[in-house]
């Protein structure tokens, strides 16, 4: 009897310790759940922190890809094998078009894309410039943005003329040469109210708009240059529609717009945030929001789709200003952001399948890094509206995720990028022991003693690496089985272009250290 009540107490103590410990499991999970939301709630937005040595030295080399496809008279030419080209450009129509960028491999300005350049990289700035500063890179990435500003400045003579296009694409395609020794001819191509183009109108209004708010604090003369030609460019691409590839049918082949619509309410959002003139928000709001925003059909972010970019940039305005937030149609941009985010997460109920084995995005044979590294840029800055509004999760579905969500996805496309791939190779050039050492690009291909003329083909067809590096390169990238074949003659993977470049400068810049944005850009 006696060692029968015994074994029954010690196991109505054992019964007891268990409810017990399930009660304390229970409601540590409920105060955790309360009170630490994942990994998600930290580092509290503010001034950055340490420097992550992987995305600072990646900074530092991306940018340096500006000044290797910087045209004009160089100034602290910091590129040893590259000097003084196109100092004719603009000639034929009585301007100054020296400066600017060539596009990519070629000697090509192509304005569509060179203004979309400039947004993404003050966008970039905007964002993260306390970021850039911290790793000692800020200088650099607005001296090359001024370089871009400076020409499109000068391409926009009247305000309802401006010069689209610096080159004539088939000739330029017909020369392997140096920049600096180009002889071809380099006709300038405009758009106007008879001969319109609302899409690079648009755009360019939307790159000095941006712009206007990175100098506003340092040159405000500048500043409000660029805001004046903005406003002239809106009205002129609102005024005078029609599509540039309709207009001039020769930029079909190379740069064919699919539509100006999202160009014009990303040109008014950032207006918007330039100007903090309600106008503008009421045009993206208004019958233009409802006729070209596609709200809840999440696309892809490219140098031809700026809608992803709008809704999130619109989503700024929603997550950080109380009074705006009520808008029923910005509520709609930022609905379609969350469902852009929720795509890109690999784990959400809504995610793409339009990755590789290994977790990249991908889209398009043709330059495939383009979509992952604008797709992470996106990202990185969703979350840290996130964080800094104090907004805990996104709805995905029946799933919910976090900022740190986010980021882990914008983490594993930038690493991928910097060699955590199958290649185990950095598709960003002179990062890492491996990278590509045949970047189809032409002045990194030719010597600098070399004389070619127009025809110097035996160095794009050498099997000998360029004898240039081009630093700072983000080539084209992998096919979707993830292989690269690293030759000149394969443009499709290893052609870089200043597009990607920003992209992947904003995304290491929001990398770079702890998370933080400003609730304004003023």
């Amino acid at each position: 009897m006696g060692k029968e009540e015994k074994s029954g107490g010690c196991m109505g103590w054992f019964i007891v310790l268990i409810v017990v410990g399930a009660i304390a499991i229970a409601l540590g999970l409920t105060l955790r759940n309360k009170f630490h939301h994942g990994d998600d709630d930290a580092p509290v937005p503010g001034p950055p922190g340490a420097v992550a040595q992987k995305y600072g030295d990646a900074l530092k080399i991306a940018l340096q890809f500006f000044d290797v496809q910087k045209s004009g008279k160089l100034v602290n030419n910091k590129i040893s094998w590259r000097g003084d080209s196109g100092l004719q450009d603009g000639k034929d129509a009585n301007l100054d078009l020296s400066k600017g960028m060539y596009d990519a491999g070629d000697h090509m300005k192509f304005g569509f894309p060179m203004a979309y350049t400039a947004t993404v990289l003050s966008w970039s700035i905007l964002e993260y410039g306390d970021q850039m500063n911290k790793a000692n890179q800020l200088q650099s990435a607005k001296d090359s943005l001024k370089w871009i500003t400076d020409y499109l400045i000068n391409a926009h003579p009247e305000p309802n003329v401006l010069y689209i296009q610096v080159g004539d694409p088939d000739v330029d395609h017909k020369c392997w040469d140096r920049p600096e020794d180009m002889a071809e001819i380099r006709p300038s191509i405009q758009i106007n109210a008879s001969t319109p183009g609302t899409e690079v109108a648009a755009e360019t209004a939307a790159a000095m708009a941006s712009a206007s708010l990175v100098f506003k604090s340092t040159d405000s003369t500048y500043s409000n240059l660029l805001l004046k030609h903005s406003k002239e460019l809106f009205t002129f691409a609102d005024k005078h529609r029609g599509s540039y590839s309709e207009s001039i049918p020769q930029v079909q082949q190379y740069y064919n717009s699919t539509g100006y619509g999202d160009e014009l309410l990303w040109a008014a959002s950032w207006l918007y945030h330039a100007t903090k003139d309600q106008t503008y928000l009421d045009y993206v709001s208004g019958n233009n929001g409802e006729t070209y925003a596609n709200w809840g059909s999440p696309t892809w972010f490219s140098w031809d789709d700026k809608r992803p970019g709008t809704q999130v940039l619109l989503s700024r305005v929603s997550f950080f200003d109380s009074k705006a937030a009520t808008d029923a149609s910005l509520k709609k941009y930022r609905k379609t952001a969350e469902a852009v985010m929720c795509g890109l997460l690999p784990k959400s109920p809504t995610a793409t399948s339009s990755r590789t084995r290994s977790g990249l995005i991908w889209i398009s044979d043709w330059n495939a890094l383009q979509h992952p590294v604008a797709s992470a840029f996106l990202a990185v800055i969703y979350s840290d509206y996130m964080l800094t509004s104090r907004t805990r999760k996104i709805q995905c579905d029946s799933d919910s995720f976090s900022a740190s969500d986010l980021r882990k996805f914008a983490l594993s496309q930038a690493n991928y990028v910097l060699g955590d791939n199958p290649m185990k190779m950095s598709y960003l050039v002179g990062y890492g022991e491996k990278y590509s050492q045949f970047v189809h690009h032409r002045g990194a291909s030719i010597p600098v003693d070399a004389t070619t003329g127009c025809k110097g083909w035996q160095w794009l067809d050498s099997e000998q690496p360029n004898p240039n590096v081009a630093m700072g390169a983000l080539v084209g990238g992998p096919y979707l089985n993830e292989s690269f074949v690293d030759s000149r003659n394969n443009s499709m993977q290893t052609e870089p272009s200043t597009y990607n470049s920003a992209a992947i400068v904003g995304l290491l810049s929001g990398l770079v250290t702890t998370s933080s944005v400003s609730a304004s850009f003023t």
